[in-house]
């Protein structure tokens, strides 16, 4: 059974694992009930993602467990989650549930683009019998031959090796966050309208120094009018304090980012007013504006999900 947020609602005791404890640091968990404790004493109990992910990882620990491995042992292949956001989520819990941190792990490691690791010694009691299993060191993953193909086989790790990992970005204030957003928004739209405004004046320089500026005349009216609603849309949900917008922009992030790399090439529409080192430096920090706003509303979830 699952929940509205596609969380598992099956109980402890449907979860594969036998009947068994771990202790590890000041903690010890009951693989059977889930329950946690520190120093003996019980412990919130887990629930259900951060809980499996806690089992899936003490199951294999001192290995690499990919994200995808727990995406198909959090969600069957049939629902529909939002999955990158819901397992960060889980693993945030289980981080604060072990007062454990990213930037200094002392059970779960996140391995950069890959997944996570359980690097802290157990002892797991089988009825009973202690059995301490130590987590040797791992030596430094050497790449072998077909490495390089390996990591530009698919979309999804050309895409994880250029946009920030959730994970490794630091949380920022949600109205900070919200009001950089509402900013970048506005800039965009100031560049729509005044490209708008200004048609005659600029398509006329334009066609006297670009050939074929029809076209040119033609993508920059189209962008623009397909621009505006998205960022009044977008400019909106952030004044509002929209909670889904991070979701909600993640799914337009394949729209928008071709559309502001293209706008990053608004000041050259200006080249009869400024120079063009000017245009060249402006359109440079332009290009990685649709990033900032990537990595803006995550820091400002990862700031919600710790509050």
């Amino acid at each position: 059974m699952w929940n509205y947020f596609g969380e598992s609602a099956r109980t402890v005791a449907e979860i594969p694992n036998p009947s068994r404890v771990f202790r590890f640091g000041l903690y010890e968990f009951d693989g059977t009930t889930g329950e946690l404790r520190k120093d003996g004493k019980a412990r919130p109990r887990l629930p259900g993602q951060p809980l499996e992910v806690l089992l899936y990882l003490l199951d294999r620990s001192g290995e690499v467990v990919t994200r995808e491995e727990l995406r198909q042992r959090l969600w069957p292949s049939d629902t529909f989650v939002d999955y990158d956001h819901s397992l960060n989520t889980a693993v945030n819990k289980l981080r604060e549930a072990l007062s454990d941190s990213a930037d200094n792990p002392r059970f779960i490691q996140t391995i950069p683009r890959r997944g996570y690791r359980f690097i802290a010694s157990i002892e797991v009691v089988n009825d009973g019998l202690a059995n301490t299993t130590p987590i040797p060191e791992k030596p430094a993953e050497v790449p072998g031959p077909g490495a390089a193909l390996e990591v530009s086989s698919g979309p999804a790790d050309a895409r994880s090796a250029v946009l920030s990992d959730p994970e490794e970005l630091p949380p920022a204030s949600s109205r900070v966050v919200r009001v950089l957003f509402s900013l970048i928004q506005v800039m965009y739209l100031s560049f729509y309208v005044i490209a708008l405004a200004n048609l005659r004046q600029w398509e006329s320089w334009v066609s006297q120094e670009v050939p074929h500026a029809k076209w040119l005349f033609v993508v920059v009216v189209v962008t623009a009018l397909a621009g505006i609603p998205v960022r009044l849309y977008l400019l909106s949900a952030a004044a509002f304090g929209y909670r889904g917008l991070t979701r909600e922009f993640l799914k337009l992030f394949p729209v928008i980012f071709p559309l502001d790399e293209l706008w990053a090439l608004a000041p050259f529409l200006m080249l009869d007013q400024i120079s063009t080192g000017l245009a060249l430096a402006v359109t440079a920090a332009l290009l990685y504006v649709p990033f900032s706003q990537r990595s803006l509303l995550l820091m400002g979830d990862g700031h919600s999900r710790q509050a």
